[in-house]
């Protein structure tokens, strides 16, 4: 008959191979064997600041503000704190109903999501996270934006590169979101520009179907934002598509993780809040940003 007591040398082992097993699995971005595009010159280097493993009892906000830096959300949904954990070793963002709307510089806001965005910013690297969507016709999304306020002269534009960007539940019948809230949309943007400059303006995409729903599984989104002129998309550790931005992408841009209402996937008639609070929750396991170093 087997002890039921762990002994304190297996207990150390135990500890040992976890811390081991974590070590290892941050060595590179999680690639499917053959698809790391990495030169063979280089290796990939996990940049702390703007990686997280959530395995605290709270956010690190020496590493992410929580508030909205200032953005409090788009009508109807209104980013709140509270709405915002760390637990059983991930980041949950979880959506409500409030109790009563509130009127915030002058729009009314029914529903509570979250916003999680980095302090620290970086420019060419890659870029993953695992996360599970909520089940609502609010938003889960994992991207990054530039802050044009710390920009000058032609530079004071907007660059955006949206990883994933999903909703639970469709409410809008246009077609081209027929499937949005079963695959992974990522995009990116080009907008503000000064007058006078000449960066073009638009957006350029790429998407691949899950098999199923966003809130199904976890999956890990992934982009290698490898120059100005390039990027790849990475779903569950395998290659998707290179995209061109339509403007250079030489701006050092910041990590968000969203929870938000889309004016284009608008509140169902019956609040959309209806599920449990797990079904209502987009949860995070991990976030890990990396650079290219030269190999030794």
């Amino acid at each position: 008959m087997k002890s039921k007591y762990i002994t304190l040398k297996q207990l150390l082992f135990t500890g040992l191979f976890l811390s081991v097993g974590t070590m290892v699995a941050q060595k590179s971005p999680h690639f499917n064997d053959g698809e790391d595009p990495k030169p063979t010159t280089q290796k990939w280097k996990i940049v702390k600041n703007m990686s997280d493993e959530f395995e605290g009892k709270k956010v690190d906000e020496k590493k992410w503000q929580i508030s909205g830096q200032g953005w409090i959300g788009r009508a109807p949904g209104l980013f709140q704190s509270e709405n915002i954990k760390v637990e059983d070793g991930g980041l949950k963002i979880t959506t409500k109903l409030l109790p009563q709307p509130v009127i915030k510089q002058g729009k009314e806001y029914t529903h509570g999501g979250g916003y999680v965005g980095s302090k620290n910013g970086m420019t060419y690297g890659y870029y993953e996270c695992e996360m599970k969507a909520n089940k609502t016709f609010m938003s889960s999304t994992f991207w990054l934006i530039n802050e044009s306020k710390e920009l000058e002269g032609c530079d004071k534009r907007t660059t955006e590169l949206d990883i994933q960007e999903s909703v639970g539940q469709i409410t809008n019948d246009a077609e081209w979101m027929k499937n949005f809230d079963q695959s992974m949309n990522s995009n990116t943007h080009s907008r503000n520009i000064p007058e006078g400059c000449e960066y073009k303006k638009g957006s350029n995409k790429s998407g691949a179907q899950l098999g199923r729903k966003v809130y199904d599984d976890f999956h890990v989104y992934g982009v290698w934002w490898k120059s100005k002129d390039e990027v790849q998309f990475f779903l569950d550790g395998k290659f998707l598509a290179k995209v061109t931005p339509p403007a250079d992408y030489d701006i050092e841009m910041y990590l968000r993780m969203v929870v938000e209402t889309y004016n284009w996937n608008p509140v169902p008639e019956d609040g959309g809040m209806s599920g449990t609070e797990e079904e209502r929750t987009t949860t995070y396991n991990w976030v890990r940003s990396w650079e290219l170093v030269e190999s030794k």
